[in-house]
């Protein structure tokens, strides 16, 4: 898994081959969550299952650690936890870069690129110019491995300078293919359908609705079940950069049903009512993983764990930019309509290790470590179930020492959890780093529940089963690994707290 790599470092012009080793023990390393060996990487692309393995590519610079040069990297795992590295699988081509896309694996052979025997994967993705973008098609017919740039490109050109991240999907009712593509600077989702990949007719458009602060992008639709019920509804989500909760980048979604033509979203007293699928800073351009078997009855995305405002500067090397941990989602109906709501993946439950576990710990007001209990590391997960008492802020604080904290907390009376940066680590790389993120979270019978994932720069918050969710990168000192409990403005409970130290999905196996 951790072969040495053969990567260009300087530009093309000038390149040069080395190679390169990674330890995966690098300072701010995440353990468990996807990393280039080595360079920049943004959205992720084409996710799409096929013969066993979850293929995962992604927006790369094969030539340096800031955005540039942009080709799709790729990687393929078995379980969603840990990943093997294979070569850039499309490479920026006579000045056209390989923007965002989706990926399928063409069943019926409608593309005649494969067999029905052999069936092709078809990678569709904007191809993007100065001054157009289009989209394009890429296919493999060895399970991804090499892929052959399709002659007959550009497949769809409007002639637009903002046209891109098509999402492409099988629908089955009437037997064609469908593609979203973003109008980035008009705030809308274009639907167009397709018999055979390459000829592309236009049927519908969506928006401008919800949050339009910034730019659309990276579009994404699909069906989910509705908890407790068997009914299902439609999912449209659309990322924003900037004008995001908290800032720059961030995602947006809408409820809705889709006859095959058009997407319509639930009745609504205000079209611009924006609801978020992840309240932290960095979570952005999400997509689905396509083609998952019927027997796992699940939908299962990742997102860009980053934020354009800080992307390029966030203090790692020699790669930026990591991926959130794959999640499955799913609809829950709450008083103020249905909500999306998000489950960390069963798999990583393998990377479980040392387990602590609390029952009935009191939490008077002030801040009590947990060091005698056994609890502290850089990556953890943590369940806890808290009665807030009296106080009036309850919660963790993780990756403690010396002054650095993060808060994981509960804002009893406004009935929100949060988490604050604000003394992480190293925060000075951008003035729009520090700060505290928080999202709604219900309280019932004065009982809260946080499910914590902590990696060595990063933080992931599972509230209310899901329903609030809050993705923020951090980058404490790595000796700096305590935890603790606090409360203020009363006291408060540890009903229950379960505790785990994480292996790393990158050791040698």
């Amino acid at each position: 898994m951790l072969a040495a790599l053969v990567v260009l470092l300087a530009a093309p012009a000038a390149a040069q081959r080395i190679t390169y080793r990674p330890t995966y023990v690098e300072p701010q390393r995440p353990q468990y969550h996807f990393t280039p060996a080595i360079n920049w990487m943004n959205d992720p692309n084409g996710l799409v299952y096929y013969n066993g393995e979850y293929h995962l590519f992604y927006q790369y610079n094969p030539y340096g650690i800031q955005w540039g040069h942009m080709s799709w990297g790729h990687a393929v795992s078995t379980d969603l936890v840990h990943w093997t590295h294979l070569p850039v699988a499309i490479p920026e081509q006579n000045g056209v870069m390989a923007f965002s896309g989706s990926a399928v694996v063409d069943h019926q052979n409608t593309s005649g690129f494969g067999t029905t025997e052999h069936p092709p994967m078809v990678a569709i993705y904007t191809g993007h110019q100065p001054t157009k973008q289009a989209q394009y098609l890429a296919y493999s017919t060895d399970r991804g491995r090499t892929w052959t740039t399709y002659e007959g490109n550009p497949v769809l050109d409007i002639g637009r300078k903002n046209f891109r991240d098509p999402n492409v999907f099988w629908y089955a009712p009437e037997q064609k293919w469908v593609m979203l593509v973003a109008l980035p600077t008009e705030y809308k989702v274009q639907f167009y359908e397709s018999k055979n990949l390459k000829d592309w007719t236009l049927m519908s458009t969506f928006g401008p609705q919800g949050g339009t602060g910034g730019i659309w992008e990276c579009p994404d639709l699909f069906r989910l079940p509705v908890e407790g019920t068997n009914e299902t509804r439609w999912v449209l989500e659309v990322d924003m950069n900037p004008g995001a909760l908290h800032g720059g980048s961030g995602g947006q979604y809408f409820v809705g049903s889709f006859d095959g033509t058009t997407f319509t979203r639930l009745p609504t007293a205000d079209t611009s009512t924006v609801n978020w699928v992840d309240y932290g800073k960095d979570f952005y351009a999400a997509i689905d993983w396509a083609n998952l078997p019927d027997a796992q009855n699940r939908h299962v995305w990742i997102g860009w764990m980053n934020n354009w405002q800080y992307g390029e500067q966030i203090p790692t090397h020699p790669w930026r930019s990591a991926q959130s941990i794959p999640r499955r989602l799913a609809l829950r109906r709450t008083d103020d309509g249905f909500r999306l709501v998000q489950y960390p993946v069963q798999e990583l439950q393998q990377l479980r290790d040392i387990h602590r576990h609390l029952t009935d710990l009191p939490v008077p007001a002030g801040t009590h470590s947990l060091r005698d209990h056994g609890i502290s590391g850089r990556a953890l997960e943590i369940v806890a179930t808290i009665d807030v008492g009296t106080a009036e802020e309850v919660g963790l604080k993780v990756r403690r020492g010396g002054t650095e904290e993060t808060l994981v907390g509960v804002d009893v009376r406004g009935e929100q959890v949060f988490v604050d940066r604000s003394r992480s680590g190293v925060t000075d790389f951008s003035a729009h780093f520090a700060g505290r993120h928080e999202g709604p979270l219900p309280i019932t019978d004065g009982r809260v529940t946080l499910r914590v994932f902590v990696d060595w720069s990063s933080v992931e918050v599972f509230a209310d089963e899901g329903y609030t969710v809050i993705t923020d990168r951090i980058f404490p000192q790595p000796q700096h690994q305590g935890v603790a409990v606090y409360a203020e403005g009363g006291d408060a409970r540890i009903v229950s707290m379960d505790v785990w130290t994480l292996r790393s999905a990158w050791a040698v196996r």
